[in-house]
């Protein structure tokens, strides 16, 4: 297990980092991308790490380490984002419910995003929670997407050489 811990944090930073970032966030709206891409990078990194190939249980297993430690990274960077940024989003918000021009569908919505713009705790728990099992399972995914791809290829066998008997 520690041979898997470091690509693992490197796999579980990327994860959380990218999917704290505003706006670099959104590219978990596809496919939870960064999530995967976490366990992705994690059995990269792990295959480039042995001359053995990896297994797709070592790719699972990783990918799904990462996903905890992203799961955690990505809670504590969120907090500062959140601070800092919901006051900022709750303007725009309320810019935006001003204007007039937003759809009758759309403005409740909108209403509902400019309440919960700020920070609160327990968003922060139930969030967090959601977010490691969500991490878990698409970065497990990832993992397996990864030692399909980055898997090396076992060596052959040496050739037997003719009048040898082994000891």
């Amino acid at each position: 297990m520690s041979s898997k811990f470091q690509p693992a944090l490197l796999g579980g930073l990327v994860l959380g980092v990218l999917s704290a970032l505003p706006l670099v966030s959104l590219g978990n709206a596809c496919c939870c991308l960064w999530v995967v891409a976490g366990g992705t990078v994690a059995a990269y990194l792990l295959q480039r790490n042995q001359a053995a190939p990896v297994t797709a249980g070592d790719g699972a297993a990783v990918g799904l380490l990462a996903g905890v430690i992203g799961a955690v990274v990505w809670q504590a960077l969120a907090i500062p984002v959140t601070i800092l940024m919901g006051p900022f989003q709750a303007a725009l918000l309320e810019r935006l419910l001003n204007t007039g021009d937003l759809p009758d569908n759309v403005r409740p919505i909108f209403e509902a995003l400019r309440q919960n713009a700020g920070f609160s705790i327990v968003r922060f728990v139930i969030g967090g929670f959601f977010t490691l099992i969500v991490s878990m399972v698409f970065s497990t995914i990832g993992g397996l997407i990864g030692a399909a791809l980055f898997r090396t290829k076992a060596a052959p066998p040496p050739p037997d050489l003719p009048g040898f008997v082994a000891p």
